[in-house]
């Protein structure tokens, strides 16, 4: 069907969405206005309203041009035809002979990789001929080869087109409107879009920006809409021949072009645009430079983190990132601003040092000619040493480094640091009072910031409540308010979530999201720091907190050169290296304070941005920079290779390759398990109510190999076992794979909980250790023999018979005896009187399972048996932890809140997270998680997947039965 220009326009203003504006908000992505006609837009020609793509529009010009009346095109619409119909016919022939099968062969390809006998122990390969599988093989290799074959002559058939489409624009097109669209040539006199705008009506302007998104209205009218960092402004493209405005309708997203034009204002503002009253009439357009190869739209909805962040020049082009380094950029310029007004001098210390400033588990060593340094911590030490050379008040802006391996949302391997030192004249709340003042320049500067709204387009957040007289609250009444919370807290430190709890207490009872904890205990802080004067188990140190997450460390140093060596030979410190820093105390050091921000927390939390990687350029974290050749544990069990036929590779020895916690669970009796025929990859799964495929835990194969895998055994699953899959507790990047590739929907509820063993290498430390003393049990690491066996079983029954009865959320059965190849042993053990003979008894048992080098290793089992006093399970854990370096992992364990992942949204997400925290507060599912945030443990997101239309709301039982069973 075919209407005027006139009447498209007239449908659009009597409600219909035929022609529609670009959509600002989620439900409008991809529409686009086309304004009430007037005068001088008027046209006889005709346009379809059906609107298409570029893409769309390339691919149908044949079509549009067979259609045409004149003579000439006729004759170059049936070459090109002709030339791709003897491509085509070339393809088919090059398939057959590069896989000549007969039908019943053909047959058993279309099956693709994965068929099994649904057997646990074999693979769907095992059973069949070396040559069938010699056959898949070449078929696959064939169909590679005539893909590519056919994608190179797709491409020369465009070529070919649009080498026609131009001979016609040189016979149909003047000089003066050839000479309108091209590659740029000399660069004009240019405006950016702010300037454009600063122009009334009716001005020519020329500007360069990128092409954030087109709608194709037909080959002779199309509105753009160009962006330039945060700005935004709409152009509209109509002219008579169609080669000019399919020309642009061609351009990738992204692409610079530089525009040239008439300003005008629209029939109705253009909601998607920053610049809404005006827009411009195009009369030239000019590449600069062409995009290609997109791997998302930054028009379109964000797409997950890890995409975002893997393409982080695209990422950063948008406009939400624009804006956040401009607020960024305001932080840290208010900073020197305030700092400066009050006296203080920036200086830049040293990122080489010869010794650790805090924790030598936490430092980056680098080889400094053949001797040892690390990577500054932070500026901490040059900052006091510059302080005792008489400074006064000093401050720097620089990186800090940290070798903590957290994969969390809040912590970075390298960030920007705020950091101050002073010499006090009365206390150390003269520091608090300086980076207050500075907080609540960038809180005041940040709410008249216009950037600040573009910036909740995309991370929606509420406005930060403070205060004028910032609460500062001791340690102490923080901890009172958890316990009156109903939370059991020490005296030591305050793990994450109750520091996000104590956040909402604070905000509940004082009114604000800003505060500081002051007097934090002695053991929770660096061996510099001033104790309390009337109290040595507290300290002259504070916190600062936004939203209840930490942003600021400080509080007042020793500068008593006898007091400082004394602190460190009582924290077990060497003086090595540390000797020129001592030196600035000999020579008589000022009393001081000082403190420390992190630049990308500050913008995180108060912007509640999610995730610090967000809040700097190119983010280093643990994954950063990923090793090329990973170590296998068992190379003889590589998927990168096309495993020998007949053999299934041990499923342990994959779980050592390539696995993670979740993956152990597969070997227990009720997972069957898939094998990818050719490559050797494996996935377990169990069947549910004759329904459901219940997978956990990612493919077991190399990490590049995973959509292949995926998409393969999601085929076995629907079209063999004929259940539908759900697949649960997979890694970022296999959500990814599942998500976009498979259209499937994915949310996230639960956390694969990680921990440093580095941090816990002196093992029990302080009560715990006492206890175990106390108490006369040994912690040793063994290797179990019958004896120990059967002691430890008796245990286990005890431990068992006491909780049966009780529903129990878990994954995994208790079997320590599986897999003693990749298994370690710790024992807590007693000796005790038992019918008169003095036995060892087994109090607690932690068993670790090994991972992937990526992944280290998993505490698989943490055994508390009945009678065992409180606290060994803990030394145990410490003790197992110490013997161990780098990551360790205690499995999953259940988040805070359920968030909606790829395709859910709205109702739905709102509904199934109200849903969420009902069962996990009924059910008490995050005791676990609990008990491992005792060791440092965070949470790294691991997702539920399942297909549209695959899962219902009352499904959902289905999921907390199978960790029920």
């Amino acid at each position: 069907m075919s209407v005027s220009y006139r009447e498209a326009t007239e449908t659009r203003e009597k409600g219909t969405d035929t022609h529609r504006e670009f959509g600002g908000t989620p439900g409008n992505q991809g529409k686009m206005s086309c304004f009430s006609a007037d005068k001088s837009r008027e046209q006889d020609f005709t346009i379809t309203t059906t609107s298409k793509s570029s893409k769309s529009t390339t691919t149908t010009t044949s079509t549009t041009a067979s259609t045409t009346t004149q003579n000439n095109n006729k004759t170059s619409t049936t070459s090109t035809s002709g030339c791709l119909s003897k491509k085509m016919t070339a393809l088919q022939n090059a398939f057959r002979a590069l896989s000549p099968r007969s039908s019943a062969d053909h047959g058993a390809r279309t099956n693709g990789f994965g068929h099994n006998s649904h057997d646990r122990s074999s693979s769907s390969g095992s059973s069949r001929s070396l040559g069938k599988a010699s056959r898949r093989t070449e078929d696959r290799n064939a169909r590679k080869e005539t893909k590519v074959l056919r994608l190179q002559a797709e491409r020369e058939e465009i070529e070919e087109r649009r080498k026609l489409e131009d001979q016609l624009a040189m016979q149909e097109e003047d000089e003066e409107t050839r000479a309108r669209y091209g590659w740029a040539m000399d660069a004009k006199e240019l405006l950016n879009i702010r300037e454009v705008t600063e122009l009334s009506e009716g001005a020519e302007v020329t500007f360069r920006a990128r092409i954030h998104h087109q709608r194709n209205v037909s080959k002779h009218l199309d509105f753009l809409l160009f962006r330039d960092q945060t700005q935004s402004i709409q152009g509209v493209l109509q002219h008579d021949t169609s080669h000019f405005v399919k020309w642009v309708q061609r351009l990738e997203p992204e692409s610079l072009v530089q525009v040239t034009g008439t300003l005008q204002v629209p029939p109705e503002p253009v909601r998607s645009a920053t610049h809404k009253d005006l827009e411009v009439k195009i009369y030239s357009v000019h590449v600069v430079n062409a995009a290609h190869d997109l791997p998302f739209d930054n028009y379109e909805p964000p797409e997950t983190t890890q995409a975002r962040l893997s393409n982080r020049i695209l990422d950063l082009r948008h406009p939400s990132n624009q804006a956040l380094f401009r607020i960024r950029a305001m932080v840290t310029r208010k900073f020197r601003d305030v700092l400066d007004r009050d006296g203080f001098i920036e200086i830049q210390t040293p990122k080489l040092q010869p010794a650790a400033t805090e924790s030598g588990a936490e430092v980056f060593k680098v080889n400094y000619f053949g001797r040892r340094a690390f990577l500054a911590q932070s500026p901490q030490l040059a900052k006091q040493m510059t302080v005792s050379a008489d400074f006064g008040k000093v401050y720097e802006i620089g990186p800090v480094f940290r070798a903590e391996n957290s994969n969390t949302k809040r912590h970075l391997a390298e960030y920007t640091g705020l950091d101050i030192e002073m010499a006090i004249q009365k206390d150390y709340h003269e520091v608090i009072r300086e980076v207050d003042s500075f907080l609540k320049e960038v809180f005041r500067t940040l709410q008249s910031m216009p950037e600040l709204e573009i910036v909740r387009q995309r991370w929606p957040s509420d406005d930060l409540v403070w205060l004028e007289e910032t609460p500062i609250i001791p340690f102490t009444e923080g901890l009172q308010m958890l316990r009156d919370d109903g939370i059991d807290v020490d005296e030591e430190d305050l793990s994450t979530r109750n520091e996000i709890r104590l956040g909402e207490l604070v905000k509940e009872k004082y009114k604000t999201d800003y505060y500081v904890l002051d007097k934090f205990p002695t053991n929770a802080r660096p061996f510099y720091t001033q104790k309390d004067a009337t109290d040595p188990k507290w300290t002259n140190s504070f916190d600062m907190f936004i939203r209840g997450q930490e942003i600021c460390s400080g509080g007042q140093r020793i500068h008593d050169a006898a007091r400082l060596r004394e602190n460190m030979r009582q924290m077990g410190m060497s003086e090595d290296g540390m000797e020129y820093y001592l030196a600035a105390f000999d020579l008589g050091a000022p009393p001081h304070a000082g403190a420390g921000l992190g630049l990308e927390r500050i913008l995180a939390w108060t912007l509640q941005l999610v995730d610090v990687r967000y809040a700097t350029l190119y983010h280093r974290d643990p994954k950063s920079m990923p090793e090329r050749n990973v170590r296998l544990a068992h190379p003889d069990c590589d998927t990168k290779h096309v495993k020998p036929e007949g053999v299934d590779y041990p499923l342990e020895k994959l779980i050592a390759n390539y696995g993670d916690a979740t993956n152990t669970s597969w070997l227990d009796d009720r997972f069957e398990i898939w094998r990818h025929s050719t490559i050797g990859a494996a996935v377990g799964y169990v069947r549910k109510d004759n329904k459901f495929a219940m997978v956990t835990g990612d493919p077991l194969c190399d990490p590049s190999q995973s959509a292949e895998v995926a998409k393969a055994f999601v085929k076995f699953v629907e079209k063999d076992l004929k259940l539908t899959p759900i697949w649960m507790l997979v890694s970022e990047s296999v959500q990814e794979v599942l998500g976009r590739n498979l259209g499937w929907r994915t949310l996230t509820c639960v956390e694969e909980q990680r921990v440093d063993a580095d941090k816990h290498a002196a093992g029990p430390q302080g009560r715990e250790a006492r206890k175990v003393e106390r108490e006369g049990i040994d912690i040793d690491e063994l290797r179990p023999d019958e004896d120990f066996m059967r002691r430890a079983d008796a245990s286990i029954e005890q431990w068992m018979e006491k909780r049966k009865g009780k529903k129990q959320v878990h994954l995994t059965e208790i079997r320590p005896w599986v897999d003693m190849e990749h298994r370690r042993y710790f024992a807590a053990q007693k000796d005790v009187e038992e019918d008169g003979k003095k036995v060892k008894k087994v109090m607690a048992m932690v068993v670790l399972a090994q991972l992937s080098s990526r992944h280290g290793w998993q505490v698989k089992w943490a055994l508390d048996f009945p009678g065992t006093p409180s606290g060994i399970i803990e030394a145990t854990v410490q003790t197992s932890l110490a013997a161990l370096n780098g990551l360790v992992t205690f499995g999953a364990g259940v988040s805070d809140k359920l968030l909606p992942g790829a395709h859910l949204g709205g109702v739905r997400a709102k509904f199934l997270a109200k849903t969420y925290d009902t069962i996990i507060k009924s059910l008490r599912l995050n005791k676990k998680s609990e008990f491992r945030e005792k060791f440092g443990a965070y949470g790294e997101p691991v997702y539920i997947c399942y297909p549209r239309m695959g899962l219902g709301v009352r499904d959902f039982k289905h999921i907390i039965q199978f960790f029920e069973d």
